[in-house]
């Protein structure tokens, strides 16, 4: 039972730090274009 008062803040703690990334990422930018890396493997770059 002593091992639930330090599992459950630990696992609140991940919580908030994994809420805070997601919340970091989106005001960054990184959900903005979703399209484009995906079709940016099919663009051939060889320049000759």
């Amino acid at each position: 039972m002593i091992i639930l008062l330090l599992l459950i803040p630990l696992s609140l703690m991940l919580l908030v730090m994994a809420i805070a990334a997601f919340v970091w990422a989106v005001k960054r930018g990184q959900f903005d274009d979703l399209d484009t890396p995906a079709l940016d493997i099919l663009v051939d770059d060889d320049a000759d």
